[in-house]
């Protein structure tokens, strides 16, 4: 445990030096962000040995400490990973840059030209567990839209973070731009999230990634805006005029290609058209898929015949459930209005998808679910940053100020006004 007043003042530290860091780096030309990302990169593949060994320590305290095995697969890294994590720098230093763009330049009737133009949000914050690529993926993606960032990753990982920071400060070194843009919190001391989440003079904004539990004490202690999700109950909507053979596939896909991530479906929506015929296709794939189903009265009258207890009653907390585990919520409902009153109700506002033909449909449903993604004919599992085409994601947000979605480079910019004259004076 560090003392108190030492623990305040290197984190006051790391606030002073982000901060002059940043001043920095709104001014540096893409090509030294660049030259800068790949060095990152190179880095990391020369460093195999070294992160191998350090993620081993961590993986033996994980062991040690009785760690659950999801928890430690997510904190295993093997040279795979760390080639994945060198190509996914280089995608970020192959991507449009953002930071100086200006648009809607216009005349004023005084004569005035008045624009935007696109800049860094300054020092960002980000408090995560656990998976050692959102390092590597948070440092690229603020160091290529121009922000200064402080990492704070889970304590199960802080030899591989440690590790990783060497070959980041290598790289941003070899490319000219200041050590301290992507500085990683060199302690374990839970004390220290409370005192960065207090640095508002410093850290421009926070970005907290992991479980309920995490994002509820950023949210609940953080001085400065917070970007963030809380829950990822997504739904699939098969509505009456939908393929249902595409629909089969699309439902399956959005349950059972991962269930421990946020845009996983979580609740089947099936309009009373077309459930009795829907419900009997689906329901064996899930079974073999290992998937318990919780349905509302219609869902278990249809599938008794097929499943006979294998699906179970839902209650009023399973439509609120984002189980991120194999088991999915379904009901059956009478129509549009009534799927989309009940993700209105028991959503999250991630991602809600609906499987039909009528473009009519298509266009309500799209413009009257208020998600960060809505999606007609595609599974769940598209609302990523990567499949978005933005790079690496520093994560989903389901806030509706400045970034909504998956936030990538534009999402760590914001716009200032910008105003050309000649002289010009108001009269």
């Amino acid at each position: 445990m560090e003392n108190n007043q030492e623990l305040e003042q290197l984190m006051l530290d790391l606030g002073q030096s982000a901060r002059r860091a940043a001043r920095t780096l709104a001014s540096v030309t893409t090509a030294d962000k660049n030259r800068a990302l790949f060095a990152i990169a190179d880095a990391l593949l020369a460093a195999e040995t070294h992160l191998l060994a350090a993620n081993a320590i961590d993986v033996a305290n994980a062991c040690a400490r009785g760690l659950d095995a999801a928890m430690i697969e997510r904190l295993v890294l093997n040279a795979s990973g760390i080639a994945q994590m060198a190509e996914g720098v280089r995608q970020v230093a192959a991507l449009p840059d953002p930071v100086g763009e200006i648009t809607n330049m216009v005349f004023r009737p005084s004569g005035i030209q008045v624009g935007q133009m696109r800049v860094p949000l300054g020092v960002v914050g980000i408090i995560y567990e656990s998976r050692p690529n959102v390092t590597i993926d948070a440092a690229a993606l603020c160091l290529k839209s121009g922000n200064a960032t402080i990492l704070r990753g889970g304590s199960e990982v802080a030899a591989t973070n440690q590790a990783l920071a060497k070959c980041i400060r290598r790289g941003l070194a070899a490319g000219d731009l200041p050590v301290d843009a992507v500085q990683i919190v060199p302690t374990t001391d839970r004390a220290a999230v409370t005192v960065m989440l207090g640095l508002h003079q410093f850290i421009d904004v926070m970005i907290p990634r992991g479980g309920k539990g995490l994002v509820s004490l950023v949210i609940e202690h953080a001085r400065m805006p917070v970007i963030k999700h809380l829950d990822g109950v997504c739904h699939v909507f098969v509505d009456a005029e939908a393929n249902l053979d595409k629909a089969v596939t699309v439902a399956l896909n959005s349950k059972t290609h991962r269930y421990g991530v946020c845009n996983a479906m979580e609740t089947l929506l099936v309009h009373e058209a077309v459930a009795a015929q829907f419900l009997p296709m689906i329901a064996p794939l899930y079974r073999e898929k290992g998937v318990e189903l919780r349905g509302c009265p219609r869902t278990c009258a249809i599938l008794q015949a097929i499943l006979g207890n294998g699906v179970r009653a839902a209650t009023t907390d399973d439509w609120h459930a984002e189980y991120l585990s194999p088991i999915l919520a379904v009901r059956v409902v009478d129509s549009l209005n009534e799927a989309i009153d009940h993700i209105e109700t028991y959503g999250s506002h991630h991602t809600d998808s609906i499987m039909t033909d009528n473009f009519g449909t298509a266009r309500r449903f799209l413009r009257e679910v208020d998600s960060a993604s809505v999606m007609v004919n595609a599974s769940t599992r598209f609302a990523d940053g990567f499949e978005y085409g933005l790079g690496a994601e520093i994560g989903i947000s389901t806030d509706k100020i400045h970034a909504r979605g998956p936030v990538g480079l534009l999402g760590l910019t914001s716009q200032k006004y910008i105003v050309l004259g000649d002289g010009h004076i108001r009269g």
